[in-house]
C-alpha cells in the first residue's frame, strides 16, 4: 500500500516514517512539509493512504483531505483532539493523537488494509461482471453512449475527463481514468501510465520506454513499467 506523510514538523515526519517502515505492507513514497506540495505530488503518483497533520501553515490537513481523490484513504495525525468529530465527517480511517502510540497506529493500519481488501474484492467482482461484455457505457455530453471494446485503441485521461480514441473517432466523457480502468476487463486493457490505458490488441510495437499504437507513441510510466514489459515480452 503506497502512502505519504504530510506534516510541517520535521521530527513528526521522521517519527511517522519510522512507524510506516515497520509495516512491510506499507511503502512510503513521499514525505511533505505542506499540503500544497503534497497536492502537486499526488497528481503525479498513485497514493493509497495519506497521513495528514491537521494544523499546518497554509492549507490545513482537513482542507487537504477534502481535495484528495475519493480513493485515497486518510489517517489524521495531530497534537489536538478537538477535530475528531470533523474527521469522521470526512470518513477518515482513524484519528491519531500525538505522540502516536504504536499499538493505535497498527490498529489504524489494519483498518486501512481491511478496507483496501474490500475495495479490491469489489473491483474484482466488477471486472468479472464486465469480462463477458463487449462494450462499455459512458455518459458523453447529454446522452449515454455504448462503446465497443474492440473499437477502443487507447483511452486518455485528463483530471475528470477521459477521451476514448477509437478507430475513426474520439469520444469525450466525464469520468476519471481510475474509474474507467475498474470497468474494463484487465485481460484486454492495460494501464500504461497515469494518463493512458491501452487496448492490448492494438499495440503494434514497443521499446523499453514507449508503446506504439499505429502512429501514436505513448510513454510507459515508471509505476507501470514492470507490468507492461512483462506483458509485452512474455
Amino acid at each position: 500500500m503506497k502512502c505519504i506523510i504530510v506534516d510541517d514538523i520535521p521530527i513528526a515526519r521522521k517519527g511517522m516514517a519510522r512507524l510506516i517502515n515497520q509495516r512491510p505492507e506499507l511503502e512510503l513514497i513521499g514525505s511533505f512539509d505542506s499540503a500544497e506540495t503534497a497536492l502537486q505530488a499526488i497528481g503525479e503518483k498513485d497514493v493509497d493512504l495519506a497521513f495528514l497533520d491537521i494544523r499546518m501553515n497554509g492549507l490545513s490537513g482537513m482542507e487537504l483531505a477534502h481535495s484528495l481523490p475519493s480513493e485515497v484513504m486518510v489517517v489524521f495525525t495531530t497534537a489536538f483532539s478537538e477535530y475528531a468529530v470533523e474527521s469522521y465527517d470526512i470518513e477518515a480511517i482513524d484519528y491519531l493523537v500525538k505522540p502516536i502510540d504504536p499499538d493505535k497506529f497498527n490498529r489504524a493500519i489494519d483498518k486501512a488494509l481491511n478496507m483496501a481488501c474490500q475495495k479490491s474484492a469489489m473491483a474484482h467482482l466488477k471486472n468479472m461482471a464486465n469480462a463477458n461484455r463487449d462494450f462499455i457505457t459512458v455518459k458523453a455530453d447529454r446522452r449515454y453512449v455504448r462503446i465497443k471494446l474492440d473499437d477502443i485503441r487507447f483511452i486518455e485521461g485528463c483530471k475528470d475527463l477521459v477521451i476514448f480514441h477509437l478507430e475513426n473517432e474520439r469520444i469525450r466523457a466525464r469520468a476519471t481514468l481510475k474509474t474507467i480502468n475498474e470497468l474494463l476487463p484487465p485481460a484486454k486493457f492495460i494501464r500504461v501510465n497515469k494518463s493512458y490505458i491501452a487496448n492490448r490488441d492494438k499495440i503494434t510495437s514497443f521499446n523499453n520506454n514507449d508503446i506504439f499504437i499505429g502512429t501514436y507513441e505513448i510513454s510507459i510510466g515508471p509505476t507501470y513499467h514492470q507490468e507492461v514489459m512483462d506483458y509485452l515480452l512474455k
